[in-house]
This record gives structure tokens, sequence and C-alpha cells, in this order.
């Protein structure tokens, strides 16, 4: 297949919009036995002249690709081995019959224990590029968004362990069982839920952790030697390393991100220029400290960044600069970089 068909057919692909045989082609491609920067040299003249600045980069959509596939594989072994011990099991009890009738008397002597195969965790992840969010659904049946820059992990099997690891942020609605309470690690903290609806920020390069309870409870312990924080629904607590800051807030404005909303709300200019970085994958810089002294409030939906900013500068004393990509010797693009004035 020429490489200029690529682009279009790992769109549909991410999509779920590919038939059979296209999902076919795209699995074929990333088996064929390449190193990432192969096939990255293989689709990069296409993917270039094709995605406009600002989409996900080519390094985050064959790492999207490649999570999917390993999935699918994950899958495959644990329906072959279901398959194999059904299938096993039944010979097994076949073939066992004679061999007891003609044999009691062997059976009489201590024998060692029969080993029960057990099935070995296999360690997954869920990875949202850098100016996207992604909808997820875990084993016990807890749903979720991951946002922009942010990985979760977790073992297979999960139901009697709900143990994941987050850096980033994610609004989770936690399937409820007592049973078997669900727990996030971020860094050296923790978060332990049974069932509820919350939002939790942990950024590794962020040097706080940001809990938004919606509803249910959840109980927050910054590390093992300290006690646990039982968080009520519409409370935000902020843990910044060293004390823990809890405050009554609107949680919409920390759940919108995951309709594609970007919602302020009194958000001070370095809070809403943080954001952007985040929301579009770019680098904002605060020109005037003098800006820092206003707070905004607005909301935008699916709006490109070139629309915010101009809102900005409409609504506010301020004026703006974007600097387009540029490309890097080692064919990787800087992000843009916007720059902000006083009017």
């Amino acid at each position: 297949m020429p490489n200029t068909t690529y682009t279009k057919l790992i769109e549909r692909y991410l999509a779920g919009q590919a038939s059979e045989h296209e999902i076919t082609e795209v699995e074929q491609l990333f088996s064929q036995g390449m190193s990432d920067r192969e096939l990255y040299n293989t689709l990069r003249a296409d993917w270039e002249n094709t995605t406009p600045a600002g989409h996900e980069s080519l390094e985050h959509l064959l790492d999207r690709i490649h999570h999917i596939i390993r999935l699918k594989e994950i899958k495959k072994q644990k329906s072959f081995m279901q398959r194999f011990l059904t299938v096993y099991s039944r010979v097994a009890a076949i073939l066992l019959v004679p061999v007891l009738l003609a044999g009691l008397w062997y059976f009489s002597r201590p024998e060692p224990i029969a080993q029960i195969p057990v099935e070995l965790p296999v360690e997954t992840s869920i990875y949202a590029p850098m100016g996207s969010r992604v909808a997820f659904n875990l084993p016990d049946g807890t749903q979720g968004f991951l946002n922009s820059g942010s990985t979760l992990t977790y073992t297979i099997p999960f139901a009697s362990n709900r143990n994941i690891k987050l850096q980033g942020e994610a609004w989770l609605d936690v399937a409820r069982d007592e049973q078997h309470p669900f727990e996030i690690g971020a860094g050296a903290s923790a978060v332990r839920v049974l069932g509820t609806s919350f939002n939790i920020s942990a950024y590794d390069n962020e040097s706080y952790i940001e809990v938004v309870l919606e509803e249910g409870s959840v109980e927050f312990q910054a590390n093992a030697s300290t006690p646990a924080v039982l968080l009520k629904p519409s409370e935000r607590m902020v843990f910044n390393g060293e004390k823990i800051q809890i405050e009554e807030v609107e949680t919409a404005k920390y759940k919108g991100w995951t309709e594609g909303k970007l919602i302020f709300k009194g958000d001070k200019m370095s809070e809403v220029a943080h954001r952007l970085e985040r929301w579009y994958n770019v680098e904002v810089e605060i020109i005037d400290p003098e800006l820092n002294d206003y707070v905004f409030r607005a909301t935008f939906e699916d709006d490109s960044l070139e629309e915010v900013l101009k809102l900005l500068s409409m609504t506010s004393p301020i004026r703006y600069r974007v600097t387009p990509r540029e490309a890097l010797a080692d064919g990787s693009w800087k992000k843009e970089k916007v720059k902000l004035y006083k009017k």
C-alpha cells in the first residue's frame, strides 16, 4: 500500500470506523518487526503533509496504536488459555476414570498437592496524548476519562485487586464493590474509594495533588506514615507535599474537561496559561507580570486556540502573539508558543 493512504487509514482505525480489511492492514504494518523510529520515518512525510498544526504528534499516535494492539493480544491469550483449560479438564476427567478403577491402591500413599494453574499478572497502561482526552473502561466496570498527557496503569487480573497508578489527571466513576476497595496510587500518596465519582490531578511535573469529589466519599492519605483524610461531596482537596487544604467548590468546573469544556471561574492568569498549555499542547509565556493580577470567568467548548485567545483579548487588556511550530534536526517539532502581553 502506498504511504499516501496511511494517514486516513490510521485515523479510521483509531476512530473505530475501519473495515475488517483495513484493521488487518494497520495491524500487519505494526507487526512487521519495524522499530518505532522506522515506523515514524515510514509515516512521517504523509503525516506532515496532511495533518494540521496542533494535532497530536505522530509519536503519540504510534503509542496509541501499539496500546490497542497490545490489549487485543492480551485478550487473545486469555481466551486461548480459558479454552485450553476447559478442553483439558474434560479430557482429563475421561482418562481419570479407568486409572482410578485400576489403581486405587496407588492413591492411598501420600502424594504432593497438585499445583493449580495460576493466571500470571499482566501490567497494562492507558495513555492520553498531549492535547487530547481519552475515555476508558476498566475490567471491574469503572469508567472514566484521562486528560491530556496522562497515563493510567493497572494489572490484569483486576477485579480482586483494584489498584491503579495515575500520572496526570483523570475523572473516575468507580464501580461499587465493598469487598474490594478501589485504590489510586499517585507517587507516595493514595486515594481509596468504594464507589464514587471524582476528579484527581497528579502530574509528575506539578508540585501538588488535587482531588475533587462529586458524589460518594473518598479517603486521601498523603503517605504511609500520615492519617487519612475523608472528603465529602463538593469538596476540593489540595496537597502541596507538606499540608492539606480542603474547600467547597462547584464540581462542574473540574469535570467540564471530560465533556470538551474548558471552564474558568475566577482563575488567575497563571492558572489560565497553565491549563491552555495542557489543553492545546502549546507553551504559554506571560511577558508582563501585571497580567497575573487579573482573574477570568469563561467557558469554551471545543473552541480552537485562536478562538480562545481572541476572546480573551476582547474581554481583557491582553494582546498575544503565536509562534508557529519549528522542525528540529531529529525530525520532531517544537510546540507552538504563545506570548501574552498587557495592552
